[in-house]
């Protein structure tokens, strides 16, 4: 019985319609970071091994490629 109740109430959840969330502000990403192709000012940062690397330090005969991933685990 009580499996029957709970599958009633998943068939039920699930035909129902998403609440409508609140409208959020549009967000003009070109004004995050550098855009794809975009030079970008030398900078000095410390790697996870402590060593200090330049943009010139990294860059290499073809150029450099910059990735920034945006983590929550930081």
């Amino acid at each position: 019985m009580q499996r029957l109740i709970v599958l009633v109430l998943l068939v039920l959840m699930s035909t129902l319609e998403p609440k409508a969330q609140g409208t959020r502000a549009r967000i003009d990403v070109s004004k995050l970071g550098p855009e794809v192709g975009e030079r970008v000012p030398d900078f000095e940062l410390v790697d996870q091994t402590g060593t200090k690397r330049t943009l010139q330090s990294i860059m290499g005969r073809r150029g450099a490629m910059l990735v920034f991933v945006r983590s929550a685990d930081w």
